[in-house]
């Protein structure tokens, strides 16, 4: 019998209805459509969205001022490497100086210099011999702690710099020493070399003298114009006077815009919306597509992005390459007053947990927002796609605290706008064109604002392959 039935399907003649043809009676269940490009957008989620009526969000501080804390640009042609001589004034002491033809004539005299693992730059104890400005590479400060210890002052990478300080105000020996952790270039200038520019021109001996002398302003920490206080004191002595100095032109933020023309046939939008609505449809992948360019512009967009808004000083490097529980620690400092959250790529969190797990550590997991999510000391460490990987398979660390309460990082929309789809979204049908093609402006509205410079910490050149 069994034989029989096989040798009749085989040859042609079905003993039952076929299911393709049974499927001509049947209806299909279907899914909405997909798209493999929505992620998890957690920036968008854990960011304290603040309503900008007027377009333009101003963020007013105390005055601070600037102390030549950035970084230094170089020219790079075949082998050589030239620093760009307007970019010496990111040094603190050549800070607001402008004459060009004296900082050519500074630049002209750096030589460059290529060093390995492990080679020392400048040795604590030996004279301190000039101006050394890293072109590219990473270096370890390293010092005498208070019980003999060696310990590692501070990590510099390209376009950090160090000497320049020494110099000016005469140290005779370097208090630290500084070894390379990796290969690199680097370009220093002699004390000779600097002394003899400083010497032939008026203006540059000026400038460092009121440096040395008078140029550090009464200030705190954090460069802001001090505000006089008295303490500890008995009697009747005379209190101080004072006053909270403003930035005469504090930071305005535009909101951006992110746009597409989203376009229906009608004949699709009358007859083919059972059991889904098409132009509904069209339009919720095509608000997914813009969300997931709003968060991509949070991070990388040079204006008001994440990545570039970070205040030079809030950025740090990895020790050794990838990133280890102690530099999370590191990063966590930046922004120790009351840090809300840590974005980085999967794949940076998949290299730290490796790093974790080769020491035995095992980082507990949070609540936020009804989901278990991984975190590092109790702050949430989130996935964020759009932060970059570099070709050479680095990436970035970014930790910041949220909310205007707290001075911290706020993103920024305005709601109520016409035709509002979503809060900071509008959808505007734009009309039928005489190809009975409908039209449909859709429209987001953002950006993102960081109130104070420590609001805001980076972890770079994180190494994602090991």
């Amino acid at each position: 019998m069994s034989e029989s039935f096989v040798s009749g399907v085989e040859g042609g003649s079905a003993l039952s209805l076929g299911t393709s043809a049974a499927r001509n009676l049947a209806t299909t269940t279907k899914t909405v459509p997909q798209m493999q490009g929505v992620s998890s957008r957690w920036l968008l989620r854990v960011l304290p969205w603040v309503q900008v009526s007027g377009g333009t969000y101003r963020v007013n501080r105390r005055l601070s001022y600037a102390v030549g804390d950035g970084r230094v640009s170089f020219d790079v042609v075949g082998g050589e490497v030239r620093v760009v001589p307007v970019e010496l004034g990111e040094l603190a002491v050549l800070r607001g100086f402008g004459d060009e033809e004296v900082l050519g004539g500074l630049a002209g005299r750096f030589r460059q210099r290529e060093f390995e693992v492990g080679d020392v730059l400048v040795e604590e104890g030996r004279p301190v011999d000039g101006v050394v400005l890293l072109a590219h590479g990473k270096v370890n400060k390293v010092g005498s702690g208070l019980y003999g210890d060696r310990a590692v002052l501070g990590v510099l990478a390209d376009g950090d710099y160090f000497g320049d300080v020494e110099v000016v105000e005469g140290v005779e020996e370097w208090d630290y020493s500084v070894v390379a952790v990796t290969s690199g270039v680097l370009l220093s200038l002699s004390r000779g070399d600097f002394e003899a520019v400083v010497a032939g021109s008026d203006g540059l001996r000026e400038h460092v003298r009121r440096f040395v002398e008078g140029g550090h302003l009464p200030q705190n920490r954090y460069g802001e114009s001090a505000i006089e206080v008295a303490s500890g004191h008995v009697g009747e002595p005379e209190l101080p006077g004072t006053f909270v100095d403003y930035e005469v032109a504090p930071r305005e933020y535009e909101l951006s815009v992110a746009q597409t023309v989203l376009r229906v046939h009608s004949r699709v939008a009358d007859l083919y919306n059972d059991p889904m609505d098409q132009v509904e449809q069209q339009l919720r992948l095509t608000i997914e597509a813009l969300r997931e360019r709003q968060e991509d512009e949070l991070v990388n967009n040079r204006e008001f992005g994440l990545l570039h808004n970070a205040d030079f000083r809030q950025r740090i490097h990895t020790r050794s390459g990838p990133p280890t529980p102690d530099d999370l620690d590191e990063l966590l400092a930046t922004v120790w007053k009351s840090p809300s959250v840590l974005l980085a790529h999967p794949k940076a969190i998949a290299a730290f947990g490796r790093e974790c797990n080769s020491r035995g550590l095992y980082p507990p997991s949070v609540e936020l927002n009804g989901h278990a999510v991984p975190s590092w000391r109790g702050v949430p460490l989130l996935p964020c796609n759009k932060i970059p990987i570099s070709k050479a398979r680095t990436s970035s660390v970014i930790v910041m605290r949220t909310g205007e309460e707290s001075q911290g990082v706020v993103g920024l929309h305005q709601t109520g706008i016409p035709d509002e789809y979503q809060p900071g979204l509008s959808v505007r049908f734009m009309g039928l064109n005489e190809r009975a093609v409908l039209s449909y402006l859709v429209s987001a509205y953002y950006s993102a604002a960081v109130l104070v410079p420590d609001a805001l910490g980076v972890l770079e050149n994180v190494e994602i392959g090991h």
